[in-house]
């Protein structure tokens, strides 16, 4: 009987050595491996970013600097690049030129790739089909580079005509269905739509967070520190679903047309 007892006792001893302790320590040296192999990754990844400060050219054949020729494309469609517009770029400048080392060198380079862009005309097929290389098979990717796009057309107002048939090349180019196109166009319309038939001028200084009494300057000023606070970032975004670009997208008009109302009340 007593040796029975033991027996059972070893069986339970064994299933729960098995069952807790060496699953515990397989699951823990699984887990351990995981990081490290994180930590490698994002220390090369982070390397190769960096050799791209080593010249223009290079940056300017990188998924980035691509990007920032496409954004230098739709910026400028419509003639010229608006304040508002401006203000975005600059803000998207620093979001990007955060990822380097040599953090003023990057930007300095990435205002020059745009600037250089700007003034081109019959390459943007071109260089949304470069990116589109890059890009692989992300498709959530190809929707969040066209989604900021979009919101820069709109941020002065509306999208032009020009400005959409710069988008549509994009789109094209990238190989995103014009379904989804038509999807991310309808929210930034519905979006600005229900915010100027709502906006009055007191609200407008609420949400900016000023009095009527304040001169243009300080307006501009807590303009500016709410658009860099909400602003749609888009290297974040890159680790988040959709439902981030459309909130700070949303937060973002929402700042915008308060400070339109503000500049048109004041003229």
């Amino acid at each position: 009987m007593k040796l029975k007892k033991w027996i059972y006792i070893a069986i339970l001893l064994v299933i729960f050595y098995y069952a807790f302790i060496a699953n515990f320590f397989i699951t823990l040296s699984i887990l351990i491996s995981l990081y490290v192999a994180f930590k490698l990754y994002r220390f090369y990844a982070r390397r190769k970013l960096n050799k791209l400060t080593a010249s223009k050219e290079l940056f300017a054949k990188s998924e980035l600097g691509l990007f920032v020729a496409l954004v230098a494309k739709v910026a400028k469609a419509d003639g010229r690049v608006q304040e508002l517009e401006a203000q975005l770029i600059g803000i998207m400048f620093d979001d990007i030129s955060k990822l380097f080392n040599e953090k003023e060198k990057a930007r300095a380079i990435l205002k020059e790739i745009f600037n250089e862009e700007k003034q081109k005309d019959n390459d943007t097929k071109q260089i949304a089909q470069d990116l589109n290389k890059l890009l692989s098979r992300s498709m959530l990717k190809r929707r969040q580079f066209l989604g900021f796009l979009i919101q820069l057309a709109f941020i002065d107002g509306g999208i032009s005509q020009d400005e959409k048939k710069v988008l549509h090349d994009i789109m094209q180019e990238l190989n995103i269905p014009s379904s989804v196109y038509d999807d991310i166009v309808n929210k930034f319309e519905n979006m600005m739509k229900n915010k100027q038939q709502t906006m009055s001028s007191k609200e407008a200084y609420e949400i900016l967070g000023v009095k009527e009494s304040d001169d243009m300057d300080t307006i501009k000023k807590a303009y500016r520190q709410l658009i860099r606070k909400y602003h749609p970032d888009i290297i974040s975004s890159q680790n988040k679903d959709e439902s981030y670009m459309e909130k700070a997208t949303s937060k973002t008009q929402e700042i915008n047309q308060a400070y339109q109302v503000i500049k048109d009340e004041k003229k």
